[in-house]
């Protein structure tokens, strides 16, 4: 993606935010799944101080900025999160404050950001709002960042690259691909569909990779399954375009995806693909209220999350490994070794992929197969599957 087209207003607010922002040093903090308000972050005037680590390297200073729905949404927030949490069980002199932006507004987004910049070495970003932080990292070039799912973008908006970010973007219309030909597999009244939190471009991605899923599986697999949209539900992306499926317009509304849910399921749907961060659950409450309905989880193994009595919704989930992948920045941030990048993570380094063990999923043998099939194939780059700016559509299957 050579520029994301939306954000060239919101990244002229941050010069203005960032005027305004002087320079704070924070207390160091241990590990806490409680959270702080973007604006309830207490500061002094102490420098950062880097001090002797446990395991060796360097003790670090961590702060995870996360959209409304927080770091223990059971999904995208939470996954980064235990990426840090994974980290400080080797490096246990280290910290980290999860930072919570309780709007999902972007210009809220960056100013969270920008207000604790000067207190911590490395500031995980979650989402695709903090796109704009390239400016504030340009700026503050003693502390690292992570950012997880875009790539930074400098004043005019254009995509960039600095020495201080790690950013990565995962190919989330593999994960979704997989989701597809899960669902038109195993429904049983060829009526299935996506739900999504906003159409930022990672949720487009899982979006069009299970309708691409579907399309295939449709015309290799003999299935006959229907993709549902609701029309009153379908999204607008970055650059303005409907993209159709639906969405909640909000990664923390359980009530209106449990509204979207019930029209779905209203609509014949017994399999969904949920990726939708906390309002996601509001899905999962209709699917459980519902009781002929699955559920694919996202992101993480939600199989916990399915829990419906004696029974479980989750089908399987479909996943992108941030968990790991933040782990790996933090550990050559503290070692000395980290390089600034944008990466794009693929199922050839088992950062996209779906759930098959034993217990953690209800597909049969035959799905197991069959997805196992596709996946080696989208490994080898034999099947790309649609995403929202790859210029590939899912209608493409069809043919």
């Amino acid at each position: 993606m050579k520029k994301i087209f939306s954000l060239t207003l919101c990244c002229v607010m941050l010069i203005s935010i960032l005027a305004a922002c002087g320079s704070k040093g924070g207390e160091t903090q241990k590990p806490t799944t409680g959270e702080t308000t973007a604006e309830s972050v207490e500061s002094s005037t102490e420098a950062k101080e880097s001090q002797g680590d446990g395991e060796g390297g360097k003790a670090l200073k961590i702060a995870i900025v996360s959209s409304p729905s927080g770091v223990d949404d059971g999904s995208f927030n939470q996954n980064n999160y235990n990426g840090i949490l994974a980290f400080i069980e080797d490096h246990p002199d280290s910290s980290v404050t999860p930072v919570k932006e309780e709007t999902g507004d972007v210009a809220a987004a960056l100013l969270a950001v920008a207000d604790i910049t000067a207190d911590y070495d490395v500031i995980v970003c979650c989402g695709f709002q903090f796109a704009g932080i390239g400016t504030l990292a340009k700026d503050n070039p003693n502390v690292n960042f992570i950012l997880v799912d875009s790539y930074p973008t400098d004043e005019e908006g254009n995509e960039t690259s600095l020495d201080n970010i790690y950013a990565m973007q995962f190919a989330e219309q593999e994960s979704g691909f997989l989701a597809g030909v899960a669902a038109a597999l195993e429904t049983q009244t060829n009526k299935v569909a996506v739900v999504n939190g906003i159409a930022y471009p990672s949720n487009v991605n899982y979006q069009y990779g299970f309708e691409s899923g579907v399309y295939y599986a449709n015309k290799n697999y003999d299935t006959d399954a229907e993709i549902i949209e609701i029309a009153s539900y379908a999204g607008t992306d970055v650059t303005g375009a409907n993209v159709g499926g639906n969405y909640i317009g909000n990664f923390a509304d359980e009530a209106t995806g449990k509204v979207v849910g019930n029209a779905l399921i209203t609509e014949g749907c017994d399999v969904l693909l949920v990726a939708a961060g906390g309002s996601g659950n509001g899905v999962f409450t209709a699917a459980k209220e519902a009781g002929d309905v699955k559920v694919i989880g996202c992101d993480v193994d939600q199989y916990d999350d399915g829990v419906n009595g004696d029974a479980n919704i989750i089908l399987t989930s479909v996943l992108k490994i941030m968990d790991m992948n933040v782990e790996k920045q933090l550990n050559a941030i503290a070692d000395g070794t980290f390089k600034g990048e944008n990466a794009l993570l693929m199922a050839d380094t088992d950062s996209t992929g779906y759930v098959k063990a034993e217990g953690r999923q209800q597909l049969s043998e035959d799905t197991i197969t069959k997805l196992d099939e596709v996946l080696n194939l989208i490994k080898d780059g034999t099947i790309i599957p649609a995403a929202n700016f790859n210029d590939i559509l899912p209608e493409s299957f069809l043919e």
